[in-house]
């Protein structure tokens, strides 16, 4: 009796050694099935993304190559309508309206252009900064003068006014980008016959640019995406020109990397102040 016993635990202990051998044999074969599936999916998903990458650089090429291309057109007409301006005592009423129409086109072309062509070269190269010193008044009156011709198209007046010693140490090319940013938007969201005012100031331990306008205000809910890139926000040109949603970025981004830092003030129908302020590491 005791012999049947040992053999029957004998034949159930093979039997069950038998059937785990077989399970794990069964779970290696679903396992080996399921990791060539993993791979096939991840190859399939490698493939995908080189193509979507391929695509991402073949759109950043022809978005610079376009932008590049277009640079020059617009150059020209403005420079054509620079000199048409110069001999405008001879053009007609509806003539000098036309010729400011052309202008704020070739305008509104180049400031699009640059700011595409910033925005790709911040997301391929970064900002190098420049640095050296100059007088910012130079950079400020200079393109406030520019604009002036822009804005008189408008009947805005612009109004400067310079306090206290400007010489600093900074990047000029990317400071007057973000100059001529919020000169723009200002003339750009200003009604007909508003007033924007701009104030180059030194105060003990810091430099301040600024730029107020009497336009349509912005929200709460509006600035607190006001920097961020391609936004849309509720206030709209008030002259047909164009807004890629890039300026404010561009801006922003060259403030970041300078260590400065910019402000905005705004209240809904009670126009809006964007402030430049350069810390005492650029002062000299």
């Amino acid at each position: 009796m005791l012999e049947v016993l040992l053999i029957g635990f004998l034949l159930t202990a093979v039997l069950a050694v038998f059937y785990a051998l077989m399970r794990t044999r069964k779970d290696a074969q679903l396992m080996e099935m399921q990791s060539q599936m993993i791979e096939k999916h991840m190859l399939e998903l490698e493939e995908s993304n080189q193509q979507l990458e391929d695509l991402n650089q073949e759109k950043s090429q022809l978005i610079s190559l376009v932008s590049h291309d277009l640079k020059g057109p617009f150059n020209r007409i403005f420079a054509l309508v620079q000199l048409m301006n110069m001999s405008k005592e001879n053009l007609t009423a509806d003539q000098k309206e036309y010729l400011g129409k052309i202008q704020q086109i070739s305008v509104d072309g180049l400031s699009m252009v640059r700011n595409l062509l910033d925005s790709r070269k911040l997301d391929e190269q970064g900002i190098e900064l420049k640095e050296g010193n100059l007088d910012f008044a130079h950079v400020v009156t200079s393109l406030v003068k520019h604009y002036q011709t822009i804005a008189e198209k408008k009947k805005i007046e612009i109004e400067l006014i310079i306090s206290g010693g400007t010489n600093i140490r900074g990047d000029k090319t990317y400071l007057g980008r973000i100059v001529e940013n919020l000169l723009s938007n200002a003339i750009k969201f200003s009604p007909e016959n508003k007033r924007i005012e701009c104030a180059l100031v030194r105060k003990d331990n810091f430099i301040e640019f600024s730029v107020k306008d009497e336009g349509p205000g912005i929200s709460k809910e509006d600035q607190q995406r006001l920097f961020l890139r391609f936004q849309s926000l509720s206030a709209k040109p008030t002259g047909g020109e164009s807004s890629t949603g890039l300026g404010l970025f561009i801006a922003k981004s060259i403030i970041d990397k300078m260590g400065a830092k910019i402000i905005c003030e705004s209240e809904l129908g009670r126009g809006a102040k964007f402030i430049l302020r350069l810390p005492e590491k650029f002062l000299i």
